[in-house]
């Protein structure tokens, strides 16, 4: 119960990361649900700024602005990259949640989500009845993680990885990376499911989700973790054609594979090795997937990714490709909707479209 943490409000947050934050502005540009209401609270300053009464006790943990901006902001962390103080707004907000989502306080899509994630043997055997990638036990020296609920919703994902890099191992018994936990409201659990899945998967760990890459990296290290367009990027063959001409393609970009891990420049520089690639004006926009986000607020996650279908449909491009399995989901609901001739696909499977 919050009610049991107010004699501790004052240990909520890191009080270096707090005090980093000079109110100087540059977030609110960046930020998608301040574009949505242009209202200070809904800003990355805003926030910081509750989070500062929060733990100075100004306002009471049962505030309702302080319920409702932290589960409005989406996570995306678009403020990090812009910040001329270097605040570090992903763990404030791991931090606020932490503290916020006690109990039944925690959206309740939220809780089933973290339930059904702990359920490794349920997703071992989804990921074999969906036809998951799966490799027998060997010495391989790299892997290849399996996302909890890619195994079951988007299978086909791990096979287009494996194919393309047929060396790396696949364990079917791995277990979560702890994402899921960490960005809403369980950071201690997020970290020991990390250090567990580093335990399990030999070597460097490349991934098919960029959510998941940037927490693992947090966790067990840079250099054990690739995404799979870093992995893959100077080993792309073949083309990607639409009749007699190359295929013409865009790019969603994670957030917190851009954000959090600057990691951007590769997935564009593989599709433009296979296709003809389009820049779309907001590719570096949140979608608004955002891990549970579009289930626990699908009116507001829907009202970001409208203007983002809004640009795809005026591009003129044949594909929209995701690197992360929520944004992938979230960009076909929202083409599905509009009946639009666009199609979505993951980076792995675009790229094993070229190569056969």
């Amino acid at each position: 119960m919050i009610s049991d943490k107010l004699s501790h409000a004052s240990s909520i947050f890191d009080p270096t990361l707090l005090s980093r934050c000079i109110s100087c502005g540059f977030c609110l540009p960046a930020c998608p649900t301040y574009a949505l209401t242009c209202d200070e609270a809904s800003s990355p300053r805003g926030r910081i700024t509750l989070m500062r009464a929060l733990e100075s006790g100004t306002l009471p943990a049962d505030d309702p602005t302080l319920a409702e901006q932290a589960s409005f902001c989406l996570g995306c962390r678009a403020c990090e990259p812009v910040c001329p103080a270097g605040v570090q707004y992903g763990e404030l907000l791991e931090q606020w949640r932490d503290f916020q989502w006690t109990g039944r306080r925690r959206p309740l899509a939220v809780r089933f989500l973290i339930f059904a994630a702990e359920r490794a043997r349920a997703h071992r055997i989804a990921g074999r009845l969906r036809r998951a990638a799966h490799t027998p036990a060997g010495a391989s020296q790299h892997s290849l993680m399996l996302g909890c609920f890619e195994r079951s919703l988007f299978p086909g994902v791990s096979r287009s990885a494996l194919a393309l890099a047929p060396e790396l191992a696949v364990p079917s018994n791995q277990g979560c990376c702890g994402a899921l936990h960490a960005h809403n409201g369980e950071p201690g659990r997020g970290r020991q499911l990390a250090e567990q899945l580093g335990a399990q998967l030999p070597g460097q760990i490349v991934t098919t989700s960029g959510g998941c890459a940037a927490h693992l990296s947090s966790v067990i290290g840079r250099d054990r973790v690739s995404e799979l367009s870093e992995y893959m990027l100077h080993r792309v063959t073949g083309q990607v054609r639409i009749g007699d001409r190359r295929a013409r393609v865009a790019l969603q970009d994670s957030c917190h594979l851009r954000n959090g891990l600057d990691v951007w420049r590769e997935p564009r520089a593989v599709l433009s090795t296979v296709a003809e690639y389009v820049e779309l004006p907001g590719a570096a926009r949140c979608c608004g997937a955002a891990g549970t986000y579009a289930l626990v607020r699908p009116r507001d996650s829907r009202r970001v990714l409208d203007p983002k279908i809004d640009e795809i449909e005026a591009a003129g491009i044949d594909y929209v490709v995701a690197v992360n399995p929520g944004c992938l989901r979230q960009l076909r609901q929202g083409l599905r909707r509009r009946k639009s001739a666009v199609r979505a696909l993951h980076i792995a499977d675009i790229l094993r479209l070229a190569a056969d």
